[in-house]
């Protein structure tokens, strides 16, 4: 095993009091808390299954209740375009 090593960490304040309150309440070293819920979080992650890719049926519904509105906006689009050439035409 390798000897303990040193290192800075920030903790958020809620974070750090319950590691505190622990310590008290365990009545152990502070440094010896935080080692010990960082061993249980790392085995606890370790342990979760892997998940199961999403897979979704589909089902055919049939022929759209609408028309196709690709050629009646292209119409409209085009009719549209006449009226203002029109317009122009006549200076309005």
């Amino acid at each position: 095993m390798m000897p303990p090593m040193r290192t800075t960490l920030t903790i958020d304040d809620d974070i750090l009091a319950a590691l505190k309150a622990r310590a008290y309440r365990d009545d152990l070293p502070f440094k010896q808390v935080v080692n010990q819920v960082l061993r249980r979080g790392l085995a606890a992650d370790e342990q979760m299954p892997a998940s199961k890719p999403f897979k979704a049926t589909t089902f055919a519904m049939g022929q759209p209740l609408v028309p196709d509105l690709d050629k009646s906006l292209a119409l409209a689009a085009a009719l549209e375009d006449e009226e203002t050439a029109r317009k122009l035409a006549l200076g309005k």
